[in-house]
């Protein structure tokens, strides 16, 4: 789902706030937000195969749409809409890009990305991860992660509705400060997919 090497890197992924930003921000939750992040956390948790439309805004500020599976833990596949032939998937501990158009296939670790927050298999917003800012603006709550020690990998903001909650958004700049942002709609839940729905093999993108 991204257009070039720097950009892969952020989703995978998939914020506002530049990379110095976070790297300055205190590491500490207030008290308040407390009840905030529990939710956020149980939700996320209680997420395991959801299918969406999406649509996505690159750094260059280029809009493509597709079709997106999220499927915890480790897994998405986002398959973009013709005339793109792009596919993005992550499984396996890896993040794989293919672009037929320059005949160019990147594979990124999961675990180096701030998207792979998101797949983790339990996902605590505390310990390995750190919450650098919870706001609320009317009906949403967005929430900011980094890898706790390693925010030079950048950053990812999680945007939920909060009636009913559901997963909305997810805004990622990447290690270079590129940033994408992905909209999700019509979010459905749905049984498991075959694992090789998660896997890129050359001539099979489509």
């Amino acid at each position: 789902m991204i257009t070039r090497r720097l950009t892969i890197s952020t989703l995978a992924t998939a914020t506002a706030l530049a990379l110095a930003g976070a790297q300055g921000r205190a590491a500490v939750t207030s008290q308040p937000d407390q009840p905030v992040l529990d939710r956020v956390q149980s939700y996320l948790n209680g997420l395991k195969t959801i299918t969406a439309r999406f649509m996505q805004v690159g750094p260059d500020g280029g809009v493509r749409t597709g079709h997106a599976i999220v499927q915890r833990p480790g897994k998405m596949r986002f398959q973009y809409d013709k005339p793109n032939p792009q596919l993005l998937v992550a499984g396996f501990g890896l993040l794989v890009y293919h672009d037929p158009a320059l005949d160019q296939t990147t594979n990124i670790p999961l675990g180096s990305t701030p998207l792979g927050i998101l797949l983790d298999k339990h996902i605590t917003l505390s310990g390995s991860v750190t919450v650098t800012k919870v706001s609320q603006p009317p009906g949403e709550i967005q929430v900011t992660l980094i890898r706790t020690g390693k925010s030079q990998q950048g950053h990812i903001t999680l945007v939920f509705s909060t009636d009913p909650m559901e997963l909305r958004q997810w805004r990622v700049t990447d290690a270079q400060g590129q940033l994408t942002q992905v909209s999700l709609y019509d979010l459905k839940n749905a049984h498991p997919f075959p694992d090789k729905d998660f896997e890129y093999v050359k001539g099979f993108s489509n």
